[in-house]
């Protein structure tokens, strides 16, 4: 915690346990100068505390009368953070709309002091995010969980429904657990398998972390795995084409989950699939990097017919 703030959050202690306290005693208490404990009363104030300021020789500061002070102190980067970190959990898929977020959201406003309370409201009433980033629910409680498991080397079982509907059990050791793409999920060694795995979290049906031990790889990459694996998906078309660029240039114009690159002495080779054939002819006509492709030969009359699609409309 800032030094700072520990001794604003001491001064409310204080204030709320003592009647009335002259600068000076908040001074020796804090252990700073009379200007400094000026400075941290105007502060609060400006936040919407009501403290009072008594002048003269026996003078001093007080809270106003009846006053409480809520169980939570926000300031207003802190209240704004929880704010966004409610919303973008629901953006996410964590929450779903109303019961949680807006139950949290009550409880946040009542705690808030007046004026922080108007400022989160109007941030709450004009703050855009992107829309439905999440193409499902995930389960908080089972991000929670499965998070733990891999970082404390526990071993889970799971009955795990596939995209074919096909339901089975599985041993996993959780390495960790990724939001990529739209959806979440967990990446680790699956025993029923004896191959590394990567799993959607919302095709979970049921988790049971177990008191089993396993010893998670140093310094394993979730999220690279989780782009690498869903660039690697088996699509009906598949494309192999020679960039003549660097892999640093290359690495900025293609986002990791739509292909896979590798460096070559001519250049950067990049591996892609798509459903329509069309559509890998566009995305490569928009990189404006030179090419040459080398498989399949129907990506070359996609390409030419692209072109002259683009000539009739210019």
């Amino acid at each position: 915690m800032d030094t700072s703030f520990g001794r604003l959050l001491t001064l409310l202690e204080l204030l709320q346990a003592y009647r009335r306290l002259s600068a000076k005693d908040i001074a020796q208490r804090l252990e700073v100068d009379v200007r400094t404990v000026r400075r941290y009363v105007a502060g609060l104030q400006e936040m919407g505390i009501p403290i009072e300021g008594e002048r003269g020789a026996a003078g001093g500061y007080r809270l106003r009368p009846g006053f409480r002070l809520p169980p939570l102190m926000f300031s207003n980067e802190e209240a704004l953070a929880v704010v966004l970190g409610l919303l973008a959990a629901q953006r996410l898929g964590l929450l779903s709309q109303g019961t949680a977020v807006q139950g949290a959201m009550a409880k946040l406003d009542r705690v808030l002091p007046d004026q922080l309370r108007g400022r989160v409201r109007a941030a709450q009433g004009t703050l855009a995010l992107p829309e439905a980033m999440a193409r499902g629910t995930a389960d908080a409680a089972l991000v929670l969980s499965l998070s733990a498991a891999a970082g404390d080397g526990q071993r889970a079982q799971l009955r795990y429904q596939a995209g074919d509907g096909r339901v089975t059990e599985r041993r996993l050791d959780p390495y960790g657990v990724a939001f990529q793409s739209g959806a979440w999920y967990v990446v680790g060694w699956d025993h029923l398998r004896s191959d590394l795995r990567t799993l959607r979290l919302d095709r979970i049906l049921a988790c049971r972390v177990t008191s089993e031990r396993f010893r998670r790889p140093k310094s394993f990459d979730v999220r690279a795995h989780v782009q690498q694996a869903i660039a690697r998906v088996p699509w009906r078309w598949e494309a192999e084409v020679l960039m003549e660029t660097t892999l640093r240039q290359a690495r900025r114009r293609i986002a990791p989950t739509l292909g896979v690159l590798e460096e070559r002495p001519e250049g950067v080779l990049l591996r892609i699939g798509a459903e329509e054939l069309d559509w890998i002819a566009r995305f490569l006509a928009g990189l404006d990097v030179p090419f040459k492709v080398l498989r399949p030969d129907e990506l070359k009359a996609a390409l030419a017919a692209h072109c002259r699609r683009l000539l009739a409309t210019a």
